[in-house]
């Protein structure tokens, strides 16, 4: 039982610092340029322990860009439990999503190589799995407080995270990146404000 346990917590180890390992890499140079053989040395393990924890390179990628969407997920749901009101949640978690676009790595990772590596449909099951339950939840309360119309909150929550992803996308592309983020975060405000009964 003892030996199980430690082989699970090593195991564990492992793959946590492949993962680590593998989200600096593509993060500074991209999933293109960063290679299996440069990841299992900069982690000390060996290829076997590599194709052991991911069938190959875009699964750890995948595992990668899954740790981007929850540490993203994480921190735009504490920016809008933070905000007293319903709707000020709303607005402060689009905000606190496009912020998180400023950074380089999520940059790199989730908005411009996530959707050519993995293709368009598992980068939007990604980011699905960590953005959409929170913000219908977030809808739904905003529409209970009659902050915003009664509407059909799943087909809306697709329809504006479609917009943030959009925006996300463009801000990632432009030479000017926080001006990008601020002229989005207008049009999001616009958006939402037009939900305003």
């Amino acid at each position: 039982m003892a030996v199980e346990t430690h082989k699970a917590r090593q195991a564990a180890g492992t793959r946590s610092q492949l993962v680590a390992v593998g989200r600096r890499l593509f993060a500074e140079r991209g999933f293109a340029a960063t290679s299996t053989e440069e990841i299992v040395a900069r982690a000390g393990v060996t290829r076997g322990a590599l194709y052991y924890h991911f069938k190959n390179k875009e699964d750890l990628f995948r595992a990668v860009l899954t740790e981007v969407e929850e540490a993203i997920h994480e921190r735009v749901t504490a920016v809008a439990m933070a905000e007293a009101q319903p709707w000020d949640g709303l607005v402060a978690g689009c905000g606190a999503f496009l912020d998180a676009c400023l950074d380089p790595a999520v940059q790199r990772i989730a908005l411009i190589d996530a959707p050519a590596v993995l293709g368009w449909e598992v980068w939007r099951q990604v980011g699905s799995e960590h953005r959409f339950g929170i913000f219908v939840t977030g809808l739904n309360w905003a529409m209970v407080a009659g902050d915003i119309e009664d509407l059909p909150a799943v087909p809306l929550a697709h329809m504006l995270l479609g917009a943030l992803n959009e925006g996300a996308l463009f801000i990632a592309r432009a030479e000017r990146k926080a001006a990008a983020r601020d002229e989005v975060a207008g049009i999001i405000d616009r958006l939402l404000g037009g939900l305003r009964p």
